[in-house]
């Protein structure tokens, strides 16, 4: 079932600014990534999930619901984690959430009570005094203090210093074990390769890519740097041989080679007949991936690497 169904969602703003056909769902019990940098069309893409904003072509559901009709009974429902946060100036943290609680008709505070110890918050302090990384962890736990189904986060930690960033894609992890469907918009690959079942990829407000996230980290296919021992050997083999070259270092006497994992202990024996100085292993990262679709000039000719996979 889709708890998240975008569909042709376009909002143009003029000068290449907005969202353009965007088509994508999210599965129930699914962390799905939304990657791309700022200004790509992500947080404005939320905006219509959320309801805030009205599509000019395209709609969006969220349970089935219609979410600029519904935009009420949704956000009472989900929890959401702006990439922007506000507060109140002439409040406690405590208040805030004791605020949030009375909006939502909450009792029950085991929820929140974890939150605030998880992410080792101590809420009494007036809001106009907290620091950026103090309001970031009071903005997670009131948007999760009603233990929602569906999270839709928005750069979420942004702000957070690195424990705290850790201790989130903890948090994360824990909702997904609990059946909970996540949005999780990003430009930390980190974050987004840790967690997520799914990830697309937004360019210039144009989704470019969806990929199941095991394709990337069981990929098929494996890229190795080799440096040979001199110019001779280097010659000789770039010379001979049938293997693909993504790259070509002839200052260094180095080569990158793609070979598919059937054909790994052929490349091996090919190497066997030259003097190396090392041959290694190079990982296939999401970043990699994310990087095909930003930087498409580049060659395989002397001194340049070109795109490893044809992923896309």
């Amino acid at each position: 079932m889709q708890m998240i169904q975008v569909d042709h969602l376009t909002k143009d703003y003029g000068f290449g600014r907005g969202v353009f056909d965007v088509s994508f769902g999210v599965e129930q019990g699914e962390v799905f990534g939304f990657l791309g940098p700022n200004g790509a069309g992500k947080t404005t893409t939320i905006r219509h999930i959320m309801g805030f904003s009205k599509p000019q072509e395209g709609m969006i559901t969220v349970q089935g619901k219609e979410s600029w009709k519904y935009s009420a009974p949704i956000q009472r429902q989900l929890g959401y984690l702006p990439g922007e946060i506000a507060f109140p100036v002439n409040m406690t943290g405590s208040q805030f959430i004791d605020h949030m609680a009375n909006l939502r008709g909450l009792s029950d505070r085991r929820m929140t009570n974890y939150l605030l110890k998880k992410f080792e918050l101590e809420p009494d302090g007036d809001l106009k005094r907290m620091s950026l990384g103090m309001k970031r962890k009071l903005a997670i736990v009131t948007a999760f203090m009603h233990d929602p189904e569906i999270l839709v986060l928005d750069e979420p930690t942004s702000g957070l210093d690195p424990i705290m960033q850790e201790r989130f894609i903890e948090f994360i992890l824990e909702e997904k074990e609990r059946g909970r469907t996540i949005l999780l918009s990003s430009h930390i690959f980190s974050e987004v390769d840790a967690t997520c079942d799914r990830i697309a990829i937004i360019k210039d407000g144009i989704l470019v890519s969806t990929i199941v996230a095991d394709t990337l980290r069981h990929n098929e296919d494996k890229v190795f740097k080799v440096e040979f021992d001199n110019e001779m050997e280097y010659q000789k083999f770039v010379c001979s041989t049938s293997l693909k070259l993504n790259a070509k270092r002839p200052g260094q006497n180095q080569v990158k080679v793609m070979i598919k994992d059937e054909n790994i202990h052929q490349f091996f024996d090919e190497m066997s007949c030259y003097r190396l100085k090392f041959i290694s292993e190079i990982k296939f990262t999401l970043e990699d991936y994310f990087m095909n679709f930003y930087d498409r000039k580049k060659s395989v000719e002397e001194g340049k690497e070109g795109m490893l996979y044809g992923l896309y």
